[in-house]
This record gives structure tokens, sequence and C-alpha cells, in this order.
């Protein structure tokens, strides 16, 4: 154990999926607790990039104080057994639990284990708006792009948990919800406390970067999770590059080896595969004088992360035109929502096929 994890204070638990939710659980815990370290569980995903980016981020959070408890969460078919037993001393003993993704089936259900009195839900991307909005609303947990979808037999067979944790999710009498995001609210649930991320800890670890002349471009995972056609992106990708003079492609961690090789080869441009995410590998730099991106996250933390620096962020409008046959009815909307509500970015309108 770290020298601070002990502190005095209450026994934070904090439970990731992603290098993005690690790094909102360092800046939560940079504005909140400085000097306190707290526990953190990091339940590892299979793919080999996002391991890596978490390997990395576990690096970093060490080195703050806190103390780093690695599960392979998802290594066989008793692993899932074996990680909640073996964390549920921790989970009953615990006074604040901090997560990242409401979503995730493992984190409801490590919610009804906890007796925790404070639980705070840091952002894990744009994610976290429909977190806001479902909970608000009353409505089941149903990540944004599936919503829509009649709900599979896995989905009924886990909806008592799912009901549970949203419960959980609601602040009471005895019981405290913090919302710590960048993201914008509108919709906010009666009760919850909401904490704006600003970026502090990443704009005073890191940076400031060397900058460019030319434009950097940012990737999405939308082909991959069903809801932009892959030869569409492919196109926007290259008119996009042309028009504004794109030489790097930095590449989200859930992209296809497949879409990359073919976007490398079609396009002319270096694709990167970060080792943190991009709010990091941005501060540190190098980075060029502009950053293009689709609709995503990044929009909305990449201007808080480059505060004071003279790199512009642009966002590029998804045309509707590009959506999958099965795509969810509410993904248009949603990912408007997610450019319209951006501060400090210049919008660009939908491009067109070289």
């Amino acid at each position: 154990m770290s020298p601070r994890a002990g502190s005095a204070g209450p026994r934070t638990l904090a439970f990731v999926e992603s290098p993005v939710q690690l790094l909102n659980v360092l800046e939560w815990a940079h504005a909140h607790a400085p000097g306190a370290g707290l526990t953190l569980v990091v339940l590892s995903p299979i793919d080999p990039m996002t391991r890596g980016q978490l390997r990395r981020m576990s690096e970093l959070a060490r080195e703050e104080g806190h103390e780093v408890r690695w599960e392979e969460a998802r290594g066989g078919a008793m692993a899932p057994f074996q990680t909640i037993g073996g964390l549920a001393g921790m989970l009953r003993r615990a006074d604040r639990v901090v997560l990242g993704d409401p979503f995730s089936r493992y984190v409801q259900l490590l919610l009804t284990i906890t007796k925790a009195s404070d639980l705070v839900v840091v952002d894990d991307g744009t994610a976290t708006m429909e977190f806001v909005a479902q909970l608000a609303s009353g409505e089941r947990l149903v990540r944004w792009h599936r919503k829509g979808g009649r709900p599979g037999p896995r989905d009924l067979v886990f909806a008592p948990v799912s009901s549970a944790a949203r419960k959980r999710l609601t602040p009471g009498e005895k019981r405290r919800v913090e919302i710590f995001s960048s993201m914008p609210m509108e919709d906010m649930p009666q009760g919850v406390t909401v904490t704006a991320n600003s970026f502090t800890w990443t704009r005073s670890r890191f940076g400031p970067p060397r900058i460019t002349k030319g434009a950097d471009m940012v990737g999405t995972s939308l082909v991959e999770t069903g809801v932009v056609d892959g030869d569409r992106y492919l196109e926007a990708v290259a008119s996009l590059a042309k028009a504004h003079g794109a030489t790097r492609y930095f590449a989200h961690r859930r992209e296809s080896t497949e879409k990359l090789h073919r976007l490398a080869v079609e396009t002319g441009l270096e694709i990167v595969r970060p080792d943190l995410p991009l709010e990091l590998i941005a501060r540190r730099g190098p980075v060029g004088r502009t950053i293009l991106s689709f609709p995503s996250t990044v929009v909305h933390t990449l201007p808080l992360a480059l505060s004071g620096t003279e790199v512009k962020v642009a966002v590029c409008d998804i045309d509707p035109e590009w959506l999958t046959e099965t795509a969810s009815p509410r993904a248009q909307g949603f990912l408007s929502g997610v450019t319209g509500t951006a501060r400090d970015v210049h919008r660009l309108s939908a491009v067109t096929a070289v």
C-alpha cells in the first residue's frame, strides 16, 4: 500500500475499466482530496490497446500516491466470480465509491454489494450525458447507441441488478451522489451534486506542448459501435484531411486494425496509436495548431486540457446519410447534441466525399 493510501478520512474505493475513467479519477482526487490516497481497482478488459493505456495510467496513479489493484476481471468464465468475491470485503468497508461507468454490468453488480453512503460518478465521456438524463427521468440505464432496440435475453436476466444499481445511484436521506464531469448537463437529477472537471491535474502535470503548424485528426469508434458506415467514414476522413492539411490521425483505442490500415493506405495519414488518453498526449505535445474531430468526448475535454495554448479544436458534424440502418433512432440527435453543446470549438459542416 502506498504511504498515503491509509490517510485519515473516508476510505475511498474507485473502479475503472478504461484509461479515460482512470484519468478522471485522478482529476477528481486532485480536486477533492489532494494528498490523500485512494484504492483504485482496475477491472481490466481484454482489448490489448486499452490494457496498455491502463497500465501506463496505473503507473501515473501510483506516482500520485494511490494504491492500484489490477483485476483480470474478464480472464475466463470464473473470473467475474473470483473478482467480485475478492472485492466484497473492501466494498462493504468503503465509505465512498468512485466509478467511471454506471452502464457497466460489472459496476452495477458491485454497487449492489457496497454500503457506501457517498457515491461519485466520474466522466466516461459522452455516456455521462446520457446517464444523467436517464437518471433524471427514471429510465433504465442503457447506452445511447443501443437505445431504441429491444432488450436481449441477457438484458432481461440482468434487469433486477440494473434496477437496483439505478436506485443506489439516486440520492437519498443517507446517500450522497456526486457527478464529476466536464460534459454539459441539461436535466439534472434532484439532489445530485455536480462538480466541474477542468483538467487541473492534467495541466499541472504535463505541458505546455510544442505546437506544430499543421493539423491533427482524432479518430472515433462510431464505425465499430455500428453507428456510422465504414465507407462513408473513410470518405469523410479523406475529405477533412485534404481540406485542412492534416498529416496525423490519432486512433481511438477501439478502432479496428483493418480499418486503420485502410485509412493509412487510402488517405496517406500517419496513424498514431496513443499510449495514454488523448488529453495527456495533446498536453504533452507536439500537437497540431488545429485538432480535427467528429462528435466525441474530446470536443469537450481537449479545449479544457489545452487551455492557455493556441491550439484550436474543430468538430465536423455527422451527416445523417453516414448512419447505418441499424443505428439507434437516437444517434443523430445525440451526436448533434454532443457537438452543439461543446464550448470553445470551431464547428464545421458535414464534409462531402472527395
